[in-house]
């Protein structure tokens, strides 16, 4: 696992994702005791809420994808490129494989999940770190898309520590997906990835901050859009 050692490399100052995290904290930790995250976490979530989820989510993943693909046509070292190019290949074919045999087992065809409307939360989301990662610096799309791998990764170990849900083992599943050790190899190197062009383009820090900002605040709005099943007026 790549070690997030910018601190001792900047004589002490405090990593620039760390900063970030510790702006935003009272938005991360209201998010960790959202409802849905609570009912996955003690297997109370009712399965239409988490199936509306798994549904979105898929669509979502699509365009975060798109986004990291653009990171790495703008990455500026060949192994920056890799890294990338990993976690893309992380999301394509082990999460969203996990999200298509979670939604097997509720009925719902690989097709039909593709073919899944985004909600206006989810629309909005993609709509956001797509514009993201077509007009800004990588240190943009990076800062963007990591409350999403961070966020999910805490809250993985978060919810395994508590232990898992006993009355619903299909929320173990999920859980167990986010704290496996690739997962938190890859949300490693993009925190330090961050942390490095913070450093190395510190006229990028306001706006890789507003990004983080962003991806934090839809993170929220993306689990409780699920927990509300929003949908488009009619």
């Amino acid at each position: 696992m790549p070690n997030n050692t910018a601190a001792e490399n900047r004589g002490g100052e405090t990593p620039f994702s760390d900063q970030l995290r510790a702006k935003y904290t009272s938005m991360w930790e209201r998010e960790q005791r959202h409802p849905f995250v609570v009912g996955i976490g003690d297997g109370s979530l009712p399965l239409k809420n988490f199936r509306y989820y798994m549904r979105q989510d898929y669509i979502f993943l699509i365009a975060y994808c798109r986004a990291l693909s653009l990171a790495v046509a703008k990455a500026p070292t060949v192994e920056d490129m890799g890294w990338f190019a990993r976690l893309i290949h992380e999301t394509l074919n082990t999460e969203m494989a996990l999200h298509v045999s979670f939604c097997a087992d509720f009925g719902i065809t690989e097709e039909e999940l593709r073919a899944t409307e985004p909600s206006p939360t989810t629309l909005a989301y993609n709509d956001h770190m797509i514009r993201t990662a077509y007009a800004g610096s990588v240190g943009e799309i990076a800062a963007v898309v990591l409350p999403c791998a961070w966020g999910y990764y805490e809250i993985g170990q978060m919810l395994h520590s508590r232990g898992a849900p006993e009355s619903q083992p299909l929320y173990g599943r999920w859980i167990e997906a986010y704290i496996a050790p690739e997962y938190a190899d890859l949300t490693a190197w993009l925190r330090s990835f961050v942390d490095r062009m913070a450093d190395e383009r510190p006229e990028e820090r306001a706006r890789m901050d507003e990004a983080f900002l962003a991806g934090s605040r839809f993170e929220y709005m993306f689990w409780d859009a699920a927990h509300r099943l929003e949908e488009w007026p009619t």
